[in-house]
């Protein structure tokens, strides 16, 4: 568990520590998808539904663009 910690704490990319980078990036973006989607749309369309939207909605963009950003880097330490 601590040579886990130190490898995701170090930076070095694995399968194990992508999957909790990814993990981390979704509940992260959920949260911010429901925080706008409550400032956008809370009064017109009532703030649970708004809320429960933009979390769906906000991982959207997010996993590619963490997906992407994570192989950039493994490109970029293998050179």
């Amino acid at each position: 568990m601590s040579n886990f910690l130190t490898s995701l704490a170090s930076g070095n990319l694995n399968i194990a520590t992508v999957i909790v980078w990814v993990l981390i990036a979704t509940v992260l973006s959920m949260l911010g998808g429901a925080i706008g989607g409550i400032l956008l749309a809370g009064k017109e369309i009532g703030y649970k539904f708004s809320a429960m939207l933009g979390g769906l909605f906000g991982p959207a963009g997010v996993i590619p663009a963490i997906l992407v950003g994570l192989a950039v880097l493994n490109l970029f330490t293998n050179f």
